[in-house]
């Protein structure tokens, strides 16, 4: 049962840190990139990527692991597919940005300025990724309460 809680627990804490990281990133690539707001998208992009291994690793261990309801249970609700694909979208979105900041980051490092022109698409790519990740909690309260899936 307490195991069970506590990776309750961490899967929901990722849900708070990633929506807030993604939001708090796109807002700082939305205006002029100056070297605060560059820190500011690069500092939310570490915790977004610190939310998105909370979610999927306890994600994989509650859905696959022995301590939830199994399974057989998730992969049968369409709710559960439905929050898997949206996931899945989140996670191509975030090719792009991903591979710039690295390697911004490398830039920065060297002491380089890095090509900025990207952050406005990456501005509205975490925008819509915040729209996502939403949406996700919308079909997993769905699939908890049991609802059924429509269709």
């Amino acid at each position: 049962m307490t195991a069970r809680w506590l990776l309750a627990f961490v899967h929901l804490l990722g849900l708070g840190i990633g929506l807030g990281a993604v939001w708090t990133r796109a807002r700082a690539f939305s205006g002029p990139l100056d070297p605060g707001s560059l820190r500011r998208a690069l500092a939310a992009d570490t915790w977004w990527g610190l939310a998105a291994f909370l979610w999927i690793a306890t994600g994989l261990v509650r859905a696959f692991g022995p301590f939830e309801k199994g399974s057989a249970y998730y992969l049968q609700s369409g709710w559960f597919l439905l929050k898997m694909a949206l996931l899945l979208v989140i996670l191509v979105l975030e090719v792009a940005p991903m591979v710039t900041l690295v390697r911004w980051r490398i830039e920065l490092k060297r002491g380089q300025v890095p090509d900025t022109l990207p952050a406005r698409a990456f501005a509205r790519t975490s925008t819509v990724q915040a729209v996502l990740v939403v949406l996700m909690v919308l079909c997993a309260t769905a699939m908890a309460r049991g609802l059924r899936f429509p269709g």
